[in-house]
């Protein structure tokens, strides 16, 4: 037996094995975001139980604002046809053109990020804070979460954009790059809730 068909059966071996190994990775993300849904339909629960917890403060037909929301709302949208556009460049090996995208998909998300403290803040000066009733602890909590993974989303366009430079479009930066789209798509499927169920229902 020559040594080309020892080393050829080896390689393939290899590449399996990576391949396995990567799709493991994105098989572990699917399972962290359905222990993520637990985590957000048990903040949803528990701001329908404590929505009219208002204490003789506000109700959300007093303090939301849905012109804003609704900036904020299609920032998102935007960010997430802008990371679709990463997956794009991705399967082309466009390196550039997936820092391009993932550049404009992080001033979305960043900007969403800074409307949402901005609301907050503006909340919270006018004594509108999570102290202040059951109804706005609920509220600022599933805000608060959301915009966290959020933050941590930003990091890791950033962590990615560094790497792909880099190494370039390797088949774990790929690999990257696909769990990054799911979990951005994610949030953006659960802020579409909270608009819906919190803020529009909230003004009715």
């Amino acid at each position: 037996m020559s040594t080309d068909t020892l080393i050829v059966p080896k390689i393939v071996r290899t590449q399996y094995k990576h391949h396995n190994a990567e799709q493991t990775k994105v098989f572990g993300l699917w399972v962290y975001l359905m222990s993520d849904c637990i985590l957000f339909a048990c903040l949803f629960a528990t701001y329908a139980v404590l929505a009219n917890g208002t204490a003789g403060g506000p109700s959300g037909k007093d303090i939301f604002e849905i012109p804003w929301v609704l900036t904020e709302t299609f920032l998102l949208l935007f960010s997430s046809i802008t990371c679709a556009m990463v997956m794009l460049s991705m399967n082309n090996g466009n390196i550039h053109g997936v820092n391009t995208w993932l550049s404009v998909t992080l001033l979305f998300g960043l900007s969403f990020i800074i409307m949402e403290i901005y609301e907050c803040y503006h909340l919270i000066i006018k004594d509108f804070g999570p102290d202040r009733s059951a109804f706005l602890s609920s509220f600022f909590a599933l805000i608060a979460t959301h915009g966290i993974h959020i933050s941590i989303g930003l990091i890791w366009i950033i962590i990615l954009m560094i790497q792909v430079s880099i190494r370039g479009l390797t088949l774990i930066n790929n690999t990257r790059l696909i769990c990054l789209s799911l979990f951005w798509h994610f949030l953006d499927v659960i802020w579409i809730f909270i608009f819906t169920f919190i803020y529009l229902l909230g003004v009715i």
